[in-house]
């Protein structure tokens, strides 16, 4: 798969190979959470720093992975190089998430340090690693994806859908935060941790669809 992968372009990926990379990191997602609950006994809602710990470091090591086989210009970047930049896009996209998060009321204090740092890094491994594998610090592209949210191509879909699908579903998991219901799930980080990744999962399910659309209209252009 690395080999088919790398020899496509950004703008022909196949659909089968956005299906084969959302699949990858959805099952990683979800190994995340059965090895917390299986192997640790624990869960988001009653260890969300531990529950988070172990979710992205299953979730991230995946998607650097494959995101580097889909880097630009691997004629000029080493998959291993790609992998650099990855893990180097980690922490940086986990401080601009915590940010993000303390500068539209995320809760302060080093109660909730650990959890904040945790759910950064599950944040930054959905939103950063992937365009940071891809396009390196090309700040062109990355502004034309993210500021102008104008993807070119499906692995551009595949890097910009799923990164605001968690943002915006840590942003709509947040509402019942403030709310008096005195339900464990509001504590942060652990009901915008549900919201961000069923956003991702969204996002990941759109970009295929979008990837399989734009595969039919590349076939439908061939056969005319």
């Amino acid at each position: 798969m690395k080999e088919e992968l790398e020899k496509n372009p950004q703008s022909t990926i196949s659909s089968s190979q956005v299906f084969f990379i959302h699949v990858c990191c959805a099952l990683a997602l979800a190994a995340g959470f059965w090895v917390a609950h299986h192997v640790y006994s624990l869960n988001l809602v009653f260890d969300p720093t531990k529950t988070l710990c172990l979710i992205w470091a299953i979730e991230f090591p995946v998607v650097i992975l494959l995101f580097s086989c889909c880097r630009q210009k691997p004629e000029k970047c080493s998959y291993f190089t790609a992998i650099a930049r990855g893990l180097l896009g980690l922490p940086v996209g986990a401080l601009l998430n915590a940010l993000g998060a303390l500068a539209l009321g995320a809760p302060v204090g080093l109660q909730y340090l650990e959890k904040t740092v945790n759910w950064s890094l599950l944040m930054s491994s959905f939103t950063f690693v992937p365009t940071a594998c891809v396009y390196g610090s090309s700040w062109t592209d990355w502004h034309r994806i993210f500021a102008c949210t104008k993807p070119n191509g499906p692995l551009e879909f595949m890097l910009c859908l799923p990164a605001h699908g968690a943002v915006i579903g840590a942003w709509f998991g947040a509402w019942p935060m403030p709310l008096d219901w005195e339900r464990p799930w509001q504590d942060w980080p652990i009901c915008v941790s549900y919201g961000a990744m069923a956003g991702y999962v969204v996002g990941m399910v759109g970009s295929f669809g979008l990837a399989l659309k734009m595969h039919a209209g590349r076939k439908q252009l061939k056969a005319e």
